[in-house]
Order: structure tokens, then sequence, then C-alpha cells
């Protein structure tokens, strides 16, 4: 029997509203988000960390005064644990935050103490992007380095097409396309956090595999002529961005008079960004523009066939087999994302 030891990693958020500057910075001084030399990244995250907290504190005051992503993060490492033991092994699930507590560190020490037989690192983003898996996996490894963590480790890169993954967001969405429709066909907004132009077309993959999983949703959803579009949230700053955005679908589909369903197809927990940014500010934005109706599906959380579909990803990365690819190692993305870290580590 193995002791596993398997290491969630996900983006973090405030614990109270005194916290919200602190993560800003960690956020902003991250070379994945700003990549400038240490000196001047830190002034400039300290500088916009300043400016942006009045608001996202008020955001996080909608919220209670703190972030439900770590709770709800706890809930599926739970989940995914009891499936793991389930298999026979001595399994314990860990959190890692990017950028508020636990953070690497301190889980590293966890893990350490913990003294697995193998550890399966598993990102929270079933697309990748150096901004998000990418960083996670680089802190962790410091980390790791740091408390003397030696234990074989192996990483799950992404999972854009997973099936578990697949089929938990095709069932939310199909439930609220059905009831969407008797307000008219309803439009399917598969919504994702945006990226500026520049991450991309620096051979970052993120764009494409999130386009991957919406196709994917779509066919498994089976709904012949179903009316769907990708677009992006959660724009910043003056650079361009990829696109199109949410707001410009969200015009759109005011100009033709169908209603929306809108869909956060990057994000498997709820948090600032869909019980916000989609639930109040984008339905107010509706409203203004007279769209007919506004419906938003949940993010998977703890869905059973999402918390499958991780079981058979450590399942999997274990037996060393590539999750962007096949058996025998083939890539899945296209050569041009080069910046796909597709091989994992082992």
């Amino acid at each position: 029997m193995a002791r596993l030891a398997v290491v969630m990693f996900n983006l973090g958020g405030p614990d109270r509203l005194e916290a919200v500057q602190p993560f800003l910075f960690n956020l902003f001084n991250d070379p994945a988000i700003i990549n400038l030399p240490r000196p001047l990244r830190w002034l400039l995250a300290r500088a916009v960390a300043r400016r942006r907290a009045p608001i996202a504190r008020q955001i996080y005051a909608h919220l209670g005064g703190r972030s439900p992503l770590l709770e709800l993060t706890r809930a599926q490492a739970r989940g995914l644990e009891k499936r793991l033991i389930a298999d026979g092994d001595e399994a314990r699930v860990f959190i890692s935050m990017r950028y508020w507590h636990p953070m690497s560190l301190h889980t590293a020490r966890e893990v350490r103490d913990f003294d697995p037989d193998e550890i399966v690192l598993l990102p929270l983003y079933p697309q990748f992007s150096t901004t998000t898996s990418g960083s996670s996996l680089d802190d962790w490894r410091r980390a790791a380095k740091r408390v003397g963590l030696k234990s074989p480790t192996c990483a799950v890169c992404c999972y854009p097409m997973q099936s578990g993954w697949v089929r938990a967001v095709a069932d939310l969405t199909a439930q609220t396309v059905e009831i969407a429709t008797k307000e008219g066909e309803p439009r399917v907004l598969f919504s994702a956090h945006g990226l500026p132009r520049k991450v991309i077309d620096a051979g970052d993959p993120y764009q494409w595999q999130v386009e991957q999983t919406s196709a994917a949703v779509v066919e498994e959803m089976g709904i012949p002529d179903l009316d769907w579009v990708v677009c992006y949230q959660s724009r910043v700053g003056p650079l361009e961005w990829i696109g199109p955005s949410t707001e410009q679908e969200l015009a759109r589909a005011a100009a033709d008079q169908v209603p929306v369903v809108v869909v956060p197809i990057a994000f498997v927990s709820e948090h600032s960004e869909t019980l916000v940014e989609l639930d109040l500010e984008y339905r107010e934005e509706a409203d203004r523009l007279g769209i007919p109706a506004y419906y938003r599906v949940h993010a998977v959380g703890t869905h059973p066939d999402f918390i499958e579909g991780l079981h058979d990803l450590v399942r999997s990365v274990r037996r060393n087999i590539v999750q962007r690819g096949t058996a025998d190692g083939t890539r899945f993305c296209a050569t041009q994302w080069a910046r796909c870290a597709c091989q994992g580590e082992r």
C-alpha cells in the first residue's frame, strides 16, 4: 500500500478584508504576472496593490469579507481523498494556494512531515497557462527544494478535455439551458478569465485549450444547433487582451434579443470572479442592455463527475501517462504552443 500525497493548487484569496492588499501584492509581485526585474516589480506591485485594494475590498465585502475559495477547495480535497483511499492507498490531499494561505512553503512542510512514498501535483486549472499552473508548479518546486522534500514527484499539467471535467460542466450547463429555453433559444457564453494577447503570442496554450474544453462540452451536451461562443472576462490595464470579451458578447446578445447562459469554463470553484463579476456586475449589465434573460451556470465544485475526473488524473499520472497526450507520450498541444509543459516531471 503506497503512502500517497496529492497537492492541489489554486489561486487563493484573502481570508479577511485586511488581507486584500497583501493578497494583491503577492499576485502582482509574481514574475509570471509582471515580468520585470525584481526591484521594479516589487515597487510596481506595491503601487498597484495599494491602488486596487479599495475596490477589491468592496468586492470581497459582497462575499462576507473573505474569499470562499479555500473552504470550497477543502471540500474538493476531501472528496478526492475519500476516492483515493477507496483504492487502497494511504492517501492525503493537501492544498497549496499561490497568493494567500496556505502557500507552497507551508504545504511543502506538511507534505514532508507526512513522509509520502509518492507525490502527485494537481493544479485546479483545467487549462494550462504560465500565469496559473506554470506559476504554481514553479513556486512549489522552489518550496520543495527549500524544505528538503525528496519523495518521487509527478505533475498533472492540464486536462482541458478530461472526460469527468467535461461531463460535469456539460451536465450543469444542460440543466441551465433547459430552464433558459423557456425564455427563448438561449446563447451559451463560455466565459474564461482573459489574458494579455502577448502572453498567448509567446506560446501560452491557454486560449486554445479553453476553446477545446468548450467544444468538448458542447459535444457532450448533444444539443443540435446550440448557439454558443467562447469569450473572456476580467480585462484590466491598457494592453491588448484576447477576445471577444464577455461584455462584447452580452452586447451582441442584446442586439439579437436572445437570453444568455453564462458558463465559467476555466474555473472549478466559486470565487469573486463568479460570485461578483458574473453574478452581479454582468447581470446588471445584461439588465441595462435589455437582454431577455440572464442565467449563470455554477462552477463544478464537488460534482461527482469532476471528483471522479480528478481521481482518474491522479491514477493516470502515477502510471506515467502524459495527460495532454496518449500513453506513448505524444504531444497534445500543437507545437506552436511552445510554453506547454507537456511532459510534466518524474
